[in-house]
């Protein structure tokens, strides 16, 4: 059976052919990433790799890194080839075909598609629009007791609409799980959050691990790195599923040498909140309307979010993410960028509404 990949921000290769474009030549919004770019370093820590020699399959020595920032042991954590990688391998260690599944929507396709390859049954717990894409926690609660999942999926904040969800309310979804049930926290989104509440303590419950994702933080994109906390029995089960040197040597470096720059991550969230802020300024003069956002991207409703995005694309060479797969095709979802950027974005969008109306 054939299966539709999921469908993610950053520029389109081909697409961006068809247009005669390059990469080089567009802006792009549609992916949400530190606006700092990767941190000072990076390239020097690299190329101290020897690209001969295999990396090392357990990545201790960034496990060990991770685990003194945080204060959690290295037993408790699994480092990923991006955070896509451990959403597929906890979906391997903890779905079995029939079984059920919660995703809360709208959010992250690799959630659904992770189930899909497994052949599990999804049940989807949807926000809409009418209550600011916030959830029912209650409900859901109630569904998650009666349906008996083996993994629930919870964006926090979520993607695309930033929400943040509080710790009451995600301890209310770990306790409705049946004994054995997990819930994958995924906090990609974390580090840009002004008003964090620590999530670490959700470790004790036993049936809780937590997405990071260094990609999005320290802007190691084109890497690929993120890392699961988890109870240590947790760790080694989806450890289990991960194929050999499934983190390469270049990531690991990097990820070690990101963490010694303390102050990155930081500045990053700071820039972001300050173009946020900007930019929904600009949007309200606009006349558009968005989601309130804990995250470093927001959540605009366009009408035509297809027509939109290929207008700024082609005329403007500005990209943004359209969020028809997410189930919102009148919605665009905007990464934060520099302040400088936002400006530019700000004109190229007050050009195509008054040409559009």
């Amino acid at each position: 059976m054939r299966m539709n990949r999921p469908v993610h921000g950053g520029t389109n290769i081909a697409e961006l052919r068809s247009l005669g474009l390059r990469t080089d030549d567009v802006l792009d919004f549609s992916a949400s990433v530190n606006p700092l770019g990767a941190p000072r370093g990076m390239m020097q820590a690299m190329s101290r790799v020897n690209l001969a020699a295999y990396p090392d399959t357990e990545c201790i020595a960034l496990r060990e890194a991770l685990a003194a920032r945080l204060g959690v042991s290295a037993a408790q954590i699994l480092v990923g080839n991006g955070s896509t990688e451990l959403i597929h391998l906890t979906a391997r260690a903890y779905l079995d075909a029939g079984e059920r599944a919660v995703i809360f929507t709208p959010s992250f396709g690799e959630y659904e598609a992770a189930c899909r390859m497994q052949g599990a049954r999804t049940l989807n717990i949807a926000a809409s629009e009418a209550t600011g894409f916030a959830w029912d926690i209650a409900d859901a609660a109630r569904q998650i007791t009666e349906q008996s999942p083996s993994v629930a999926f919870l964006c926090n904040p979520n993607n695309p609409t930033g929400r943040y969800m509080s710790a009451d309310d995600v301890r209310r979804v770990a306790d409705a799980l049946p004994d054995g049930g997990l819930l994958l926290l995924d906090e990609a989104y974390l580090p840009f959050v002004e008003a964090q509440w620590n999530s670490l303590p959700l470790l004790d419950l036993g049936n809780v691990a937590l997405l990071r994702s260094m990609t999005k933080d320290y802007a190691l994109t084109a890497l690929r790195l993120g890392y699961m906390l988890a109870p240590p029995d947790v760790a080694r089960h989806v450890r289990a599923y991960q194929y050999s040197w499934s983190v390469n040597g270049l990531a690991q470096a990097a990820g070690i040498a990101a963490l010694a720059d303390g102050g990155h991550a930081r500045n990053g969230r700071n820039a972001a909140r300050a173009a946020k802020r900007y930019l929904t300024d600009e949007l309200d003069a606009l006349g558009l309307r968005y989601t309130p956002s804990d995250a470093n991207f927001v959540l605009v409703k366009v009408g035509n979010a297809g027509a939109l995005r290929h207008t700024l694309l082609k005329r403007h060479r500005i990209g943004v993410r359209d969020c028809a797969s997410f189930g919102l095709p009148e919605y665009i979802r905007i990464g934060m960028r520099t302040l400088n950027d936002c400006k530019r974005l700000v004109a190229a969008l007050r050009e195509v509404l008054e040409n559009r109306d």
